[in-house]
């Protein structure tokens, strides 16, 4: 397998892992009496994700010599994915979902930024797709990105806002 087909079949393997740890977490929120915020663009994030990954497949060719810094800065969002992740623990989701009594977390990288897990994304969207020079994918995809976090971050940001007042 080349460096193109390991680098996709990790971020594949990552996000199927991901929606089934989501799935799991909005499942046990929803039990609890959370809600669910701006389910209509949820679908767009993830044609948004499979598309990406897809134009990286078909743009590059299997045997592109890859960038190694960038492979290795991919590598160190990985890391931030992860920590944004353990952050939020049984709150983490692909999804918007409020919970009204659970606390808002300001650790991590919460301590730092507003909504770090679009940060991370946003870099993992430019940085793979150049890592083996595909910069129309890049460019593309980023602004796709852009535009539907956009809306989904008002949305976020309006779901959070009476527990931002407590």
């Amino acid at each position: 397998m080349t460096p193109l087909y390991w680098a996709l079949a990790f971020v594949v393997l990552q996000r199927l892992a991901e929606l089934a740890w989501a799935a799991r977490n909005t499942k046990r929120l929803l039990a609890r009496g959370a809600r669910e915020h701006g389910a209509r663009h949820y679908p767009l994030f993830v044609l948004l994700h499979a598309s990406w990954l897809a134009a990286i497949a078909l743009t590059v060719p299997a045997d592109a010599e890859p960038s190694w810094l960038l492979l290795g800065l991919f590598a160190l969002l990985q890391l931030g994915r992860v920590w944004v992740i353990a952050s939020l623990g049984p709150y983490w989701t692909t999804r918007v979902i409020t919970l009204d009594d659970a606390p808002l977390v300001k650790r991590g990288p919460f301590r730092f930024l507003r909504h770090p897990n679009y940060w991370v994304v946003a870099g993992e969207i430019a940085v793979l797709p150049l890592a083996f020079g595909a910069w129309p994918v890049a460019l593309a995809w980023s602004l796709l990105n852009a535009a539907l976090l956009r809306h989904r971050i008002r949305v976020e940001e309006a779901a959070l806002r009476p527990r931002r007042l407590i």
